[in-house]
């Protein structure tokens, strides 16, 4: 990690190395917000973050493992005191696990729970505690909107989302007092390799446009899949003074996947 941040946002991003989480970094330093950028994939971190220098953008980033609570306390620590305070958190990190309630493992869902739903407690309560003594700061968790639709194959990731999403909106009520707002971005199917991992043939993906009547789920309305450009800019917006007075909301960017819900 490297001192020297310029006077201005520091934004720490989870998950920082692939899809989403790589896009809400570049989205970020686009806007002039310099970064903190942390995975459990050290060597993917190490790219995008050389990625991002090398276009001028100011940037640190350090393996971390999110579900480790003494880990992220150290890393915010030690961050705060060699960079510069926290302005920004947004939860990306995540993983996934599909299959039947029935036949999943023990190992399968804490590992869920411990990424989805534990690591945005442990990176709240650390960054958070520091923000609300500053009297300022936005949270932003990434969650899903299989949270809000049940969906087949889908329900230990759904309830750990879900979990995320109840929790984030707690926080929030319980900083905003402090000035700290908390907001939720609840992405659908978005092109990334977490995506396309569920798939095993070009119809899997015609299936996502059009849905599947036999697994109880619809399409997309818009006719495409989410990007992860579409969802970085909900999250920019929502961190920044024009969302001065949003908090404890959840912004669902699925193309109407979820029909409003």
């Amino acid at each position: 990690m490297e001192s020297g941040s310029p006077p201005g946002r520091l934004a720490l991003v989870t998950g920082a190395a692939h899809g989403i989480g790589a896009a809400v970094a570049r989205e970020l330093a686009e806007r002039g917000v310099a970064l903190a950028l942390v995975d459990r994939d050290g060597e993917a971190l190490d790219v995008a973050v050389k990625q991002l220098r090398d276009e001028g953008h100011d940037v640190c980033g350090e393996p971390l493992d999110v579900t480790d609570g003494f880990a992220v306390e150290e890393f915010v620590e030690r961050l705060e005191r060699t960079v510069g305070p926290v302005d920004i958190l947004v939860n990306v990190a995540g993983v996934l696990r599909t299959g039947p309630v029935v036949e999943m493992s023990d190992s399968d869902w804490e590992t869920l729970f411990a990424v989805n739903t534990t690591g945005v407690f442990h990176c709240c309560r650390s960054v958070g505690r520091r923000m609300s003594a500053r009297g300022d700061g936005a949270v932003v968790t990434v969650a899903s909107n299989a949270a809000a639709v049940p969906r087949m194959n889908m329900a230990a990731y759904g309830a750990s989302k879900a979990a995320s999403v109840s929790f984030t909106k707690a926080l929030g009520l319980e900083l905003a007092a402090t000035g700290v707002r908390c907001n939720v971005v609840a992405p659908g199917s978005t092109d990334t390799g977490m995506l396309r991992s569920m798939w095993h043939s070009d119809d899997d993906r015609v299936g996502t446009l059009d849905g599947s009547p036999c697994a109880y789920r619809v399409g997309i309305p818009l006719r495409k899949l989410g990007q992860g450009s579409d969802i970085a800019h909900a999250v920019a917006f929502l961190v920044s003074s024009e969302a001065s007075h949003i908090t404890m909301q959840e912004l669902c960017v699925d193309g109407g996947a979820a029909l409003g819900a």
